[in-house]
């Protein structure tokens, strides 16, 4: 390791590091794969000389003692952009709180809320080369606004971390410490889409054509679009999240980046969240930058990729076209993220469409998605008037610039079979389309 730019000099134990945090301090945090899992570690076990810590937080990977056991009450509070499971559980205590935002906005909204202060940013790194400089990695959402915003900055080294290219590189000279903790890499699995989200990945891909731009989530719907689109040619990939199926379908020559009109030849995101297979692939690839999340994912940057697609996954959708995919009801359940970011990005794309894919009942099917209302308190993800595409497994739903009546009539045909005629009663009798 070099000592031309003074590594050793600060360098420092996970307790030390921790040790500088003071009552009432404001930490804001690397997100997903790229939480410095040591220092959140240490963190816990300080608490006895902590009250009033403020975590700010997003789609955290792990569970932690400092955010997790009751006991912390009053030494912690999480403030969170995105909820996982765990955090469900600690909202339900009152320890965590949701932080509504658009994705591209979320640090710069957050920094105006308290004038511009952070006391103190910790993320994670790789080592420094000859030069000094590090990469960050996994993730550029929110870090480097948080760093510059920071009175304090500790990166937490990891050698196993990949070193990715965009606007990842930090030097060291911008770190007031160092830590090290050569962990194994947060890895999130492919997960293996049920013949129902086979069924909408296929729907989907018929709208995808050849040399589009994509952004995809995680989890079996995008899992099962990637496997249709394998045979396109000439996709681009302009995303928020890099995920393992956009290995698959560079592997497969379907992804070249070639008609991109912005950033081209090259995949663009903000943070990646997969496999080893993955970070293996974005460790040093010229063709994969990172680009903060206030530029991926800025509608009006996005709207320049012609033909962009975006797809996103949602909970509920209403008859006026209202989209949930943050909460069950008043049970918060997740986050905007970038769905209304991307989602409005590709409307303002030549040729471009924002998709919003979800099972067309939940609980076993016991319950529809498709619903007259949401349900009470439920929180709007992508307003009516900003919807396009609704996908089922029972087909597309075309709701861009159509009124009432033709969005009722297009979602109930994409409904459950079992459930159109409720719905449909259920829309006469609230007035919501009488003559449905």
């Amino acid at each position: 390791m070099t000592s031309k730019y003074n590594y050793q000099g600060k360098l420092i134990s996970l307790s030390d590091a921790v040790a500088k945090i003071k009552s009432g301090d404001r930490i804001g945090l690397a997100i997903a794969a790229s939480e410095p899992c040591g220092l959140l570690t240490e963190l816990g076990k300080q608490k006895d000389r902590l009250e009033d810590v403020h975590t700010w937080v997003c789609l955290p990977m792990r569970s932690y003692d400092y955010a997790i056991r009751p006991e912390m009450d009053n030494h912690f509070f999480v403030e969170n952009w995105f909820y996982g499971a765990y955090d469900r559980k600690v909202h339900a205590q009152g320890r965590m709180s949701y932080i509504p935002n658009n994705l591209h906005r979320a640090a710069s909204d957050k920094l105006h809320a308290t004038g511009g202060k952070l006391n103190v940013f910790w993320g994670t790194a790789t080592p420094p080369d000859d030069r000094g400089y590090m990469s960050l990695s996994l993730s550029l959402v929110v870090e480097k606004e948080l760093i510059q915003a920071a009175d304090l900055v500790v990166l937490e080294i990891n050698e196993n971390l990949p070193w990715t290219l965009g606007d990842t590189q930090i030097h060291l000279s911008e770190v007031d410490f160092v830590v090290e903790n050569h962990v194994p890499l947060f890895e999130l699995p492919a997960t293996l889409p049920s013949e129902t989200e086979q069924k909408i990945g296929e729907y989907i891909a018929e709208l995808i054509d050849d040399g589009a731009t994509l952004q995809l989530g995680i989890g079996g719907i995008p899992n099962a679009i990637t496997h249709f689109l394998k045979n396109h040619k000439d996709l681009g990939i302009h995303t928020e999240m890099f995920n393992d199926g956009m290995v698959d379908l560079y592997e497969a020559g379907a992804v070249t980046n070639r008609k991109k009109s912005i950033y081209k030849g090259k995949m663009i995101g903000a943070f990646a969240l997969g496999t080893r297979k993955l970070y293996d692939f974005i460790d040093n690839n010229i063709g994969v930058e990172f680009l903060q999340g206030k530029i991926t994912n800025n509608p009006y940057v996005i709207g320049q990729n012609y033909k962009m697609i975006s797809v996103n996954t949602a909970l509920q959708v209403d008859i006026f076209g209202q989209v949930c995919s943050q909460s069950i009801g008043y049970r918060h359940f997740s986050g905007t993220g970038g769905q209304l970011d991307t989602h409005r990005g590709a409307q303002l794309s030549a040729g471009g469409r924002g998709i919003i894919a979800l099972r067309s009942t939940a609980k076993d099917g016991e319950i529809s998605t498709i619903v007259p209302t949401l349900s009470p308190g439920a929180e709007v993800t992508v307003p009516s008037q900003c919807v396009d595409t609704i996908v089922t497994e029972y087909g597309i739903a075309e709701l861009r610039g159509r009124n009432l009546f033709e969005r009722a009539t297009a979602l109930i045909k994409i409904a459950h079979p079992n459930m159109r005629e409720s719905i449909a009663v259920e829309v006469r009798k609230l007035g919501i389309v009488p003559n449905l």
